[in-house]
């Protein structure tokens, strides 16, 4: 059976999350369904990571063995065909070998997360962002940001229904940028690593922006960190905000 590699966007706002489930609506639910629509079923597709309820992708990894031989672009174009008017959308596919995996064979995952700071409401960009209406100061995040780099124990930033076997992690980056818009400041923070723990990603956000709003300072990051105690954490932001902005591997299927 040939194994394909799936290349996918999504707006996370109408879905329970990734991972199908039973009576709610999942990215992976559609993406089965419309594969259904090509060769009889039931498909099970792996993907690279599994996003909450409300969080978005950009650049989603998923893999599908199918019976037939596909061309890629055909089965990209039909793929996107059926997902209508779901707000999914199949960037590229790639045929891979039989033992490449969308999960296993992943080096760094990496994440996107926006951040708003105005006193009017986004419309544009409703539901795609964190909006807060105070403003933040940019330095001091970045200064607490360089505290969480490196292999550490994170439970401070793990969520208590985490699954992980352990909550220690390599941290390989987490860059915060901020430019100007219309009557605020968009802040984005970039996040790359081999994997994650569940929430660990909104921890960091939410710990930040307290930061960035003066309430904390960078050093009580690195006393939140040591800890290792959830209770250290600050706010866990919201979901809305966030992106799988992508996924490495050491030979790139969709590099032509």
């Amino acid at each position: 059976m040939p194994r394909f590699a799936l290349k996918i966007e999504y707006h996370g706002g109408p879905f329970a999350g990734w991972q199908r489930q039973n009576d709610v609506p999942s990215v992976q639910g559609a993406v089965e369904a419309a594969l259904a629509r090509l060769e009889p079923g039931p498909h099970t597709i792996a993907a690279a990571g599994r996003t909450d309820a409300g969080v978005h992708a950009t650049a989603q990894v998923a893999h599908a063995d199918l019976t037939k031989d596909w061309d890629p672009f055909r089965l990209s174009e039909a793929l996107n065909y059926h997902l209508k008017p779901d707000p999914v959308s199949i960037l590229q596919v790639a045929k891979v070998a039989d033992d490449w995996h969308a999960r296993f064979s992943a080096t760094d995952r990496r994440y996107l997360f926006r951040l708003i700071s105005r006193r009017a409401p986004v419309t544009h960009d409703k539901g795609l962002v964190w909006q807060v209406t105070h403003d933040l100061d940019l330095e001091p995040m970045q200064q607490a940001a360089k505290h969480l780099i490196g292999r550490h124990d994170f439970t401070t930033f793990r969520s208590s229904i985490c699954q992980a076997d352990s909550p220690v992690k390599t941290l390989d980056a987490l860059d915060i940028e901020a430019f100007d818009i219309p009557h605020g400041r968009e802040f984005r923070f970039h996040v790359r690593a081999r994997s994650f723990l569940h929430n660990q990603v909104r921890s960091f956000v939410g710990t930040l922006e307290r930061v960035g709003a003066g309430s904390w300072q960078p050093a009580d990051v690195k006393e939140a960190l040591v800890a290792q105690n959830r209770a250290a954490c600050g706010p866990v932001c919201p979901p809305q905000g966030l992106y799988l902005a992508g996924v490495g591997y050491p030979d790139d299927p969709f590099v032509e």
